[in-house]
């Protein structure tokens, strides 16, 4: 009997394999290798940031330019990483129905969101402590948001304060929330950021409590000699004694990111207290998206994330479609989780979603390249997806509907 090949999946051959062993268990089946296989198997040495290819190739890259716990940091999910693969893994699941017949002379990527005008529906999420990543943290990131006319959104786990990302991004960002387990923390956050201009406020709803399993941060860290007491106080990871975002305000209470009593009144008391926009993030069913409206929020985020806080194998794409049913479009919905590819976002917005957030590749970009490996990372993307809208037939983004994806047989 012939042995053929099965390929591997896009995350388990450019995905940093030392850090996510259960991906190495791929085998042979039945089909040949793709030619991108087979040319990854050796690739070229890369020293700048437009050498690069596409967003998987910057994954690699990080690693290499990483201490192993650093690059475990953004890599880890729980358990067995299973929900971070499927997170990118199951837009394999969907296919693109392209159309003929089109008028492509002119190609507009732009979107009005929340009546601002945006160049493309890209943003860049949240992401943690990105001095782990590079000197410069989420100052380049925000200079490279601001180069390519890209929404940011600013973890309460900053390295840099929320001044210098204004005033590197030349706009305040959206502040993304943990609110911790002490009320008076969640306020200090919250006027924080109003008094700095930020146009909206992000609840994290899925932070979830520990312990958290987060083996593969846990084995590379017991693989990593350095002593990190010059970053962590008291060699400890708890973002809230060394954070920015919690200087000046009294932690002595902080157990932990979350409430324990993150309730519907919690919300609501959360709403009563936020001035600006209230987004919720985190929400991955219909039945949550419709009590976040309900209950005030002005945009909901699709999001498990990035697979980190919980080993629900639910794929963050396939929790759009009941979302926005759900919503109904009385707020915009979000997405985030997985998206390495233009075809990716063009999909997620075929299932309904307003934008499309980046969390794990500009952190990638940025370990390889600084602030141009964030640009680049953008400009993928954004490349990616125009080329998709034209294969399409879909001249601007409100031509992509439901009509332009189904379901793969079988999946």
């Amino acid at each position: 009997m012939q042995r053929r090949y099965r390929p591997l999946t896009r995350r388990a051959f450019m995905g940093g394999l030392t850090a996510l062993p259960v991906l190495g268990t791929t085998a042979f089946a039945d089909e040949s290798p793709p030619p991108s296989v087979l040319f990854h198997r050796d690739p070229p040495p890369l020293t700048a940031a437009d050498q690069v290819l596409n967003v998987m190739d910057f994954e690699p890259l990080a690693r290499r330019a990483l201490p192993p716990a650093h690059y475990a940091y953004i890599a880890t999910g729980i358990d067995d990483d299973l929900t971070v693969v499927r997170n990118h893994d199951a837009f394999g699941h969907y296919q693109i129905r392209a159309r003929r017949f089109a008028d492509l002379t002119h190609l507009d990527m732009s979107r009005l969101v929340l009546g601002e005008h945006w160049a493309s529906p890209l943003y860049l999420s949240a992401v943690s402590s990105m001095r782990a990543f590079h000197p410069q943290a989420e100052v380049a990131v925000a200079a490279a948001a601001r180069a390519r006319a890209t929404r940011m959104m600013l973890s309460s786990g900053c390295s840099a304060s929320l001044e210098e990302v204004s005033a590197a991004g030349g706009q305040p960002p959206w502040q993304q929330l943990y609110p911790t387990d002490d009320w008076n923390v969640t306020l200090g956050i919250v006027r924080h950021a109003e008094r700095a201009g930020c146009p909206a406020v992000v609840v994290t709803l899925d932070g979830v409590a520990r312990p958290r399993n987060n083996e593969t941060l846990l084995r590379a860290m017991r693989a990593d000699n350095r002593v990190c007491t010059s970053c962590h106080q008291s060699n400890s990871h708890d973002m809230w004694l060394r954070g920015p975002m919690f200087a000046g305000l009294d932690v002595a209470h902080v157990t932990d990111l979350v409430p324990p009593d993150m309730s519907v009144a919690w919300f609501d008391r959360l709403r009563a207290a936020v001035k600006v926009r209230l987004f919720a993030k985190g929400i991955v069913t219909g039945e949550d998206a419709a009590i976040a409206v309900a209950h005030g929020a002005d945009a909901v985020i699709v999001s498990n994330h990035g697979g980190r806080n919980e080993e629900t194998l639910r794929a963050s794409i396939d929790c759009v479609p009941e979302v926005v049913a759900a919503v109904r479009g009385r707020v915009p919905v979000f997405v985030d989780g997985g998206f390495r590819r233009g075809t990716d976002v063009f999909k997620a917005l075929a299932l309904g979603a307003t934008a499309v957030g980046i969390g794990r590749p500009q952190a990638w970009g940025l370990a390889a390249f600084g602030q141009p490996g964030v640009e680049a990372v953008i400009g993928i993307l954004n490349r990616e997806l125009e080329a998709i809208m034209r294969q399409a037939g879909t001249p601007a983004l409100a031509a992509i509907t439901p009509a332009h994806v189904l379901r793969a047989p079988g999946a």
